[in-house]
């Protein structure tokens, strides 16, 4: 099932983790342009550049890749548990929360 892309962690800027968390919950390039008050042609340039990154062919691979890496949290799966504070070992705190 894996192809064996994307083997080592890759850096994406903010606004491209912002990107992914929002493709992570399945909205559609024009929804995530809305969201994040930028046109359709710059997510369209965001994705591209994701997908060359990340190394996935597709929108799927992506999410398998940011649930893999870390870089999405859905519905509480996949989340980084890390303590509030020295005295506190069991909160939850996910690494890029997704709505």
């Amino acid at each position: 099932m894996s192809h064996g892309k994307s083997k080592s962690p890759v850096s994406l800027s903010e606004r491209e983790l912002q990107v992914v968390e929002l493709v992570a919950i399945g909205l559609t390039n024009q929804e995530i342009a809305e969201r994040l008050e930028i046109s359709k042609r710059t997510v369209d340039n965001h994705i591209s550049n994701i997908l060359t990154k990340t190394a996935t062919d597709n929108r799927v691979e992506l999410v398998r890749w940011a649930l893999q890496w870390g870089k999405v949290c859905i519905d509480s799966i996949n989340c980084c548990l890390l303590p509030d504070s020295p005295s506190s070992e069991s909160a939850e705190h996910p690494v890029s929360s997704v709505e």
